[in-house]
């Protein structure tokens, strides 16, 4: 049985999904797991330079009353997130020469139709 926060949390990852698909992303990866860290999304984009690796950070919060879901990404978890980047890169040939880029989503409200805030380029790999 899933406990109500996983719950809630699978369908915040679901709505930033459909949302980062619409944007026009393509997913690559789901709840990839390496040990000391997880990444919520592995996505493709596309600028105006090429393709760009995503790896996206998905944060729930049933109200913005103590900081936003970015806020909760601090320097911990981004060290977490660009080990498991990392490990990503190393066990992936087709995709270790693109460039990288983290992004978070910050899902709020109603958690089966969540208000999406998505923050590209939230942080990068050589700030931490």
């Amino acid at each position: 049985m899933v406990a109500e926060p996983q719950r809630r949390g699978q369908a915040a990852e679901r709505a930033a999904r459909d949302a980062l698909q619409r944007a026009g992303l393509r997913e690559l990866r789901a709840n990839a797991q390496y040990r000391g860290g997880e990444i919520d999304l592995v996505m493709l984009d596309r600028d105006r330079d090429g393709e760009v690796l995503v790896f996206v950070e998905v944060r729930y919060r049933k109200s913005n009353a103590f900081g936003g879901g970015a806020a909760s990404v601090d320097l911990r978890k981004r060290r977490k997130l660009v080990h498991a980047a990392q490990a990503f890169l190393a066990e992936s040939g087709t995709y270790a020469d693109l460039p990288c880029r983290f992004d978070v989503v910050e899902a709020d409200g109603d958690p089966q139709a969540p208000r999406i805030a998505w923050l590209k380029d939230a942080f990068r790999a050589d700030d931490i």
